[in-house]
């Protein structure tokens, strides 16, 4: 299969994955709201896991507070870029793992500015109160988790030459 193709059934199959992620996401949003909002707490583990409604009008860890207009800018510049990586990501098999992240980057962005767009703030629902983390959702577990691979995944398995496809190529 030529290179052309090849980049175009990856991004297919990017798309793909991508829309399931946020479907999910979207859907466990919506159990929330129905089965969370004006209703008390449900314990999933009594002092540790519960799950608990909460309308958040800002970002991680309630950070940027009622600055849509920002974060939905931010998200969208993002999100551009994690689009351009994956284009240029080479077809090799040791960047499969990078693309995948790039998925669930993808989608946790989406999922949340589904919410910002549609909503004026995101559906939070997932709190662990053992150690009184703040309230969050699907889409920022797919954002966190991919986030914290993606830094073991640059420390510890590529090189920088493994990066080259990043760079700037200057016209002579």
């Amino acid at each position: 299969m030529n290179t052309g193709k090849k980049r175009l059934l990856d991004f297919g199959i990017f798309l793909i994955s991508t829309g399931i992620l946020v479907a999910f996401d979207q859907w466990t949003k919506a159990l929330a709201v129905a089965n969370l909002k004006d209703q008390a707490d449900i314990q999933l583990i009594s002092g540790v896991l519960c799950l608990h409604y909460l309308e958040n009008t800002g970002a991680a860890f309630g950070i940027f507070q009622d600055q849509r207009i920002f974060l939905l800018l931010l998200t969208t510049i993002i999100l551009l870029c994690v689009c351009y990586v994956l284009w240029k990501i080479p077809g090799e098999k040791k960047y499969i793992p990078l693309k995948i992240l790039c998925g669930m980057i993808t989608a946790g962005g989406i999922g949340n500015l589904i919410d910002r767009v549609r909503l004026n703030y995101v559906v939070d629902f997932i709190y662990f109160s053992l150690i009184d983390f703040p309230v969050f959702n699907v889409a920022d577990i797919y954002v966190t988790t991919s986030m914290i691979l993606l830094l073991i995944l640059v420390f510890f398995y590529y090189k920088d030459e493994d990066f080259q496809f990043l760079k700037w190529k200057r016209e002579k």
